[in-house]
């Protein structure tokens, strides 16, 4: 049902079922009023009958989706519309028609000119209006040709306009589609994120307040609570990360990485990056906050802060551990220890980005990564 509800191809299938409709009912008149020029004038009422049979059952599978889902029926419109278009030898000699006599589908053969451009987009449209050209061509003689320019123009015409129109409100109904499941699912979130708030979170604080009050095991407990709070914190704060195209949501991938040790500081709006180069800065920051883990001391804390500047992204990676020094860093790539050179600065480099690292012994240490945005 939501599916429908976003298709925006809806009123082209409607305009070409009423098209359909009114043209097979401009042929019927055009038969009408040309009666007395028709060789064989009851070929001529077969042949209308059989387009109005058609009419009813393709207009009939245009208003169905399963009519609407794939090309079948399309490309069934336009086997009969060829055949239809054949049959005025039903009524009129070839060397009549070729001698100027009317094709009597008129402008009904381009009914599947317009139902390929729907279902399939601009090469659609020019297959189905190559298709009917070629067949009013072979009617007409190719002596003829420069005769049926103008019809051969209009159908081309229609084909791409259709086609380009029916490409765009597609793409339009997957991105609404999209907004809609987001929308759906951010409302979603702000539900779970209220009742987890005004229940879970709080009797976790109580737990995590009271076991450090009480201290001795209950400190164990209190920190699994503070554990389990920043967790579902961590939970409730993250968003969607993938968007249009290939770029992905920066804030989206670092946000899981905040535990108690770890806060990640991000914007309010998407920050937004090729999606190669948010999985190699994410990786970057992985290893700096591994090297925390493993160097800073065991009661170091970390911060992650991302920052949009317009045509570049910072990311700075903070710890207040026991820091070191410049030297202590170059010979540690000296000695094969690589975290540093190619986990972090090789990865930034490659990237085509720049890394500045600040620390002092007793200071802790600063990671900053910039990189482009496009």
């Amino acid at each position: 049902m939501e599916r429908e509800t976003v298709d925006l191809l809806q009123p082209l299938w409607r305009a070409l079922v009423v098209f359909r409709l009114l043209t097979w009912a401009f042929a019927c008149f055009g038969v009408w009023t040309r009666w007395d020029g028709i060789v064989r004038p009851y070929g001529a009422v077969l042949q209308l009958a059989v387009m109005g049979v058609w009419t009813l059952i393709s207009s009939y599978g245009y208003s169905r989706r399963w009519g609407r889902r794939n090309t079948r029926l399309a490309f069934a419109d336009l086997i009969v519309t060829v055949g239809c278009m054949f049959a005025t030898l039903w009524a009129q000699p070839l060397l009549d028609i070729r001698a100027g006599a009317s094709v009597l589908t008129s402008v009904w053969a381009a009914g599947p000119v317009l139902a390929l451009a729907i279902s399939r987009g601009r090469d659609g449209g020019l297959l189905g209006a190559s298709t009917i050209s070629l067949a009013l061509l072979s009617l007409r003689g190719v002596e003829h040709a420069s005769k049926i320019l103008s019809n051969v123009q209009l159908l081309l015409v229609a084909g791409l306009v259709v086609g380009y129109a029916a490409s765009t409100l597609r793409q339009a109904g997957v991105r609404l589609r999209e907004a809609i499941a987001a929308e759906s699912a951010t409302a979603e979130r702000l539900r779970l994120s209220r009742s987890i708030h005004d229940g879970v979170l709080q009797v976790l604080a109580q737990v995590q307040r009271r076991g450090t009050a009480i201290g001795g095991e209950a400190t164990e407990l209190a920190q699994l609570a503070a554990e389990q709070e920043v967790a579902l914190r961590t939970l409730m704060s993250t968003r969607p990360t993938v968007a249009s195209g290939d770029r992905v949501d920066l804030c989206g991938l670092l946000l899981p990485l905040a535990t108690t040790r770890i806060d990640v500081v991000v914007p309010a709006a998407q920050v937004l990056l090729p999606a190669s180069t948010a999985e190699e800065l994410v990786a970057a920051v992985k290893e700096a906050l591994s090297n925390v883990a493993k160097h800073a001391g065991p009661d170091a804390r970390s911060w992650v802060v991302v920052e949009d500047l317009g045509e570049e992204v910072a990311v700075s990676i903070r710890d207040d551990g026991v820091g070191t020094t410049s030297a202590r860093l170059e010979q540690a790539r000296v000695n094969g220890h690589l975290g540093v050179s190619q986990s972090i600065r090789g990865r930034i480099a490659d990237l085509g980005g720049t890394v500045t690292v600040r620390t002092a012994p007793g200071e802790g240490t600063e990671w900053e990564l910039k990189v482009e945005v496009s």
